[in-house]
């Protein structure tokens, strides 16, 4: 695949404030290891190919293991993860697919059993803010990070 457009390059100014935006993300106090997999899960979830490998190299970088990472896709029939990040795992794909069925009063009370409000606040922008990357890797063909692999 080719890329179509350095957005960095195309709109320097708008996409100074979404760096911005993506840092204070970053650096919002939830737990890394969280961010990582929510991240992970609205990528796979719109199919942005190259933040799913993003996500999932960064992960491992801070010790994530390849098993679980494996398991993010099928995260409901896995044991692997903590009520904690399958509360987030379900606001992430209600979140993300929010056009469907929106987010129902049962998961943002079931939500909140696991995260206060403020953090649910800092959840849902990062799930703003991975999307907002999604949205312009997809279209604009972001090259990935490492050379493609070779298809078979």
């Amino acid at each position: 695949m080719k890329q179509r457009l350095q957005f960095f390059a195309k709109a320097p100014e708008i996409m100074k404030a979404v760096s911005a935006l993506n840092k204070a993300v970053d650096e919002c106090g939830l737990e890394e290891s969280l961010l990582h997999l929510i991240k992970l899960r609205a990528s796979q979830i719109n199919g942005c190919s190259f933040c799913v490998e993003m996500h999932s190299r960064e992960a491992r970088r801070d010790g994530e293991t390849e098993q679980r990472l494996y398991l993010v896709s099928a995260w409901k029939e896995s044991p692997l993860f903590s009520g904690r990040e399958r509360a987030a795992f379900a606001w992430t794909e209600a979140v993300t697919l929010i056009a469907n069925n929106g987010v129902s009063d049962e998961l943002y009370a079931k939500t909140l059993e696991h995260f206060s409000e403020e953090e649910l606040v800092k959840l849902s922008v990062a799930l703003g803010m991975i999307n907002t990357w999604n949205r312009l890797c997809i279209p604009f063909h972001a090259l990935h990070p490492m050379p493609a692999a070779k298809a078979a």
